[in-house]
């Protein structure tokens, strides 16, 4: 088993190829530059520097949101177009479950966070039984605040990662009443191994797509789709007024 891992969903870009319980290459960059110029030079260098034959892969696995809206179609359309002219199927992984999975048997909860502006964050939190991944919630975007109210309800330990972290570090260490902790540098951002490897065990579990089936999922709407909906309910209240 095979599996190429793309994710391109925030600030970092990595690309990985995982074969069976092997990592075979990553190649990952938390760097300001566009995912569009990067991603594919990056599967070039592994290719090249590892002898992969891209029609020897299995599967591909991508970061299937959220995260950044531009960030996520690029990595989409690098996998959808990689799988139609391989005629490879694709692995859809949510992205902060990945995230999750790059602190593997991690005792208490374990909680991604992106930040999603607005003073929200693209969540879930998660835990591991039985060396296996489980969902406590699933994949939300909301106020930090609530996310903190629900995490001190647990009343268990909590492990916090991603690009939010940063963000908001001040107030989880205001806000929260339970023990916490905040991953270490080599786990805490996205890693396309953790695409590649969660996206196994989904492939394994049957939770495959074609390319054309594949879309993001942003979980909410762009800021652009927002601020068009805000013009077009403004201009229907104007009118209203001028009847």
């Amino acid at each position: 088993m095979k599996i190429l891992g793309l994710d391109s969903s925030g600030i970092v870009a990595s690309v990985a190829v995982v074969e069976n319980e092997n990592l075979v290459a990553e190649y990952t960059v938390n760097y300001k530059k566009t995912h569009s110029q990067t991603l594919l030079p990056m599967l070039d260098e592994i290719a090249s520097m590892t002898e992969l034959d891209l029609n020897t892969i299995d599967a591909i696995a991508v970061a299937a949101g959220p995260g950044s809206f531009t960030g996520l179609r690029i990595g989409s359309a690098t996998a959808k177009g990689l799988g139609l002219a391989l005629k490879k199927p694709l692995i859809g992984v949510p992205t902060v479950e990945a995230l999750a999975y790059n602190l593997y048997d991690a005792e208490g909860l374990i909680c991604p966070i992106m930040d999603a502006r607005r003073n929200q964050v693209y969540t879930g939190i998660y835990c591991f039984e039985d060396h296996k991944l489980v969902t406590v919630e699933k994949q939300m975007a909301v106020p930090v605040e609530e996310l903190l109210e629900k995490l001190n309800k647990y009343g268990k330990n909590v492990i916090f990662l991603g690009d939010g972290v940063p963000v908001f570090r001040r107030v989880i260490e205001e806000k929260m009443t339970v023990p916490c902790s905040f991953a270490p540098a080599h786990v805490n951002k996205q890693r396309a191994s953790a695409v590649a490897a969660l996206g196994q065990v989904y492939y394994e579990e049957g939770k495959i797509q074609t390319a054309a089936e594949h879309v993001p999922d942003y979980l909410r709407v762009s800021q652009a789709e927002r601020e068009r909906a805000e013009r077009e309910r403004r201009k229907e209240s104007a009118a209203g007024e001028n009847r």
